[in-house]
């Protein structure tokens, strides 16, 4: 049985710091099993949608993932990934933001 020094406890401490709180981790989505959670959730700062797809902020974010979709290619080929949920949600289509309904 290992002693509990004060390195080994700061140590545990620090990992439990890392984990996300019981909130979040009752609103992460599953997906074939796992649990995914991806991007800020809520609402946005003036009430709103947050993701608001066919916008620059879209068009912007859809053109930054696609670079991640090339340097990680098993997130890209796995629909479940965070990077393929996150683009699904945004509308993207190639680099763009496609302005959906609703």
């Amino acid at each position: 049985m290992a002693k509990n020094t004060a390195k080994s406890l700061r140590h545990r401490a620090a990992r439990k710091a890392l984990g996300k709180p019981a909130k979040g981790k009752a609103k992460v989505t599953r997906v074939k099993g796992k649990k995914v959670s991806y991007g800020q959730a809520g609402p946005a700062k003036g009430g709103g949608r947050r993701v608001k797809p066919g916008t620059d902020k879209g068009n912007a974010y859809c053109a930054r993932s696609a670079g991640q979709m090339k340097d990680h290619p098993k997130a890209a080929k796995d629909p479940g990934s965070p990077l393929r949920l996150s683009r699904k949600r945004w509308q993207c289509s190639g680099k763009t933001s496609r302005k959906g309904k609703s």
